[in-house]
């Protein structure tokens, strides 16, 4: 069974930086596409950013691309999202999601088979 834990949210000011992870067990390889999410409540689900197996392939969302970086470890079998110039509207739950059918990246969220349990995100003003 493949199980994903994000860690490393908590509360920042506006301007800072967070870094999450995204620990992946369950797979000995590393075949599998990732991708971030991100909740605000009383609003849907939103695409951040998605990487390919390899690694070598990024997409962003438009509301955080030139201020997110996602990345991967493949030894380590672990995803990152390193997120700087923060605003309070970055404010969510942010979920990591895997998937082994496509090698990505994979932008839409009913694409992606495995998700951890979200990890949340303020940013104060």
């Amino acid at each position: 069974q493949v199980q994903l834990v994000e860690s490393g949210g908590g509360l920042v000011q506006a301007g800072g930086s967070l870094r999450l992870s995204c620990a992946v067990s369950g797979r000995t390889d590393s075949s599998y596409a990732m991708g971030w999410f991100r909740q605000a409540p009383g609003k849907e689900r939103e695409f951040v950013a998605a990487i390919h197996r390899s690694g070598g392939n990024t997409y962003y969302g438009d509301s955080v691309k030139g201020r997110f970086t996602i990345s991967r470890d493949n030894a380590k079998n672990t995803g990152y999202l390193q997120m700087n110039s923060l605003k309070p509207e970055d404010t969510a739950v942010y979920y990591c999601a895997a998937d082994s059918r496509n090698s990505g990246p994979i932008l839409t969220s009913s694409r992606y088979t495995y998700w951890g349990q979200g990890t949340r995100v303020t940013v104060s003003s």
